[in-house]
């Protein structure tokens, strides 16, 4: 027998009390409700997990997904999420069977996230189904780095690094710092980190000095940017904004 409900599980009077009755038939503790799940999608924003139904940000998308099975008594729950793009729900790029798992979305693009359970109890299988799929869409990239920095230890501009509000869906990323005679002085990976105007702990000079980054968006560009950058330490910034 195969009975199924589709969004939030609603067992109709009858199906309740085949329920109830199977349970007890087999030994099971089972309430009035039913098997039913509370799948939830957690994303990791600034290192913090929070909960969405929907989501909407820069690339890589940290996510951890759960079905939250309930009331399963003698039924085993077998689970299949789905991961599909807009109009591709037949196809998913990704199907999961197990109850939670980890995935992290590095595409730019809206995806979608569906859940079907199917608790079984020899012939008995009641079908659960989300009413409304998660939903997942990662920002095209962007990259923009500055023209110059002050590394004066006043706090503010102290460090070369991309702009703090300058960059989104970035999934790799690599940065490299030159004198003018080509003498590679620094290099970075994290995308929040940078030079600061050293070289083998010590300060180097005020000028010119000349800027590679190797990056690829979520999208697909890729970022080769060689540009020339100004350290100037005598440059202080005050709450006017006038230096």
């Amino acid at each position: 027998m195969v009975r199924k409900s589709i969004g939030w599980r609603t067992l109709t009077f009858a199906a309740i009390a085949l329920f109830i009755f199977t349970a007890a038939s087999k030994g099971g503790v089972m309430n009035d409700e039913g098997p039913t799940a509370y799948p939830k999608m957690v994303i990791d924003t600034a290192g913090v997990g929070q909960e969405y139904s929907q989501y909407s940000g820069s690339a890589p998308v940290v996510t951890h997904f759960t079905a939250n099975a309930e009331n399963a008594g003698p039924y085993t729950p077998l689970y299949e999420w789905h991961i599909y793009k807009p109009g591709e729900e037949s196809s998913p790029y990704l199907v999961r069977y197990e109850a939670d798992f980890d995935y992290t979305f590095t595409e730019t693009g809206k995806s979608y996230v569906s859940l079907q359970i199917s608790f079984v109890n020899g012939n008995d299988t009641i079908a659960y189904e989300m009413a409304e799929p998660f939903t997942v869409e990662a920002w095209s990239s962007v990259l923009a780095v500055p023209n110059a920095f002050s590394p004066n230890g006043d706090g503010t501009n102290d460090v070369f690094r991309v702009k703090r509000d300058g960059y989104q869906s970035i999934i790799s990323f690599h940065g490299y710092i030159f004198n003018r005679h080509g003498k590679k002085l620094f290099e970075w990976t994290d995308i929040t980190d940078g030079w600061d105007g050293t070289s083998g702990g010590h300060p180097v000079a005020d000028g010119v000095y000349y800027v590679r980054i190797d990056a690829r968006g979520a999208d697909g560009k890729h970022y080769n940017i060689k540009k020339a950058i100004n350290l100037l330490r005598g440059y202080t910034y005050n709450s006017a904004g006038e230096n």
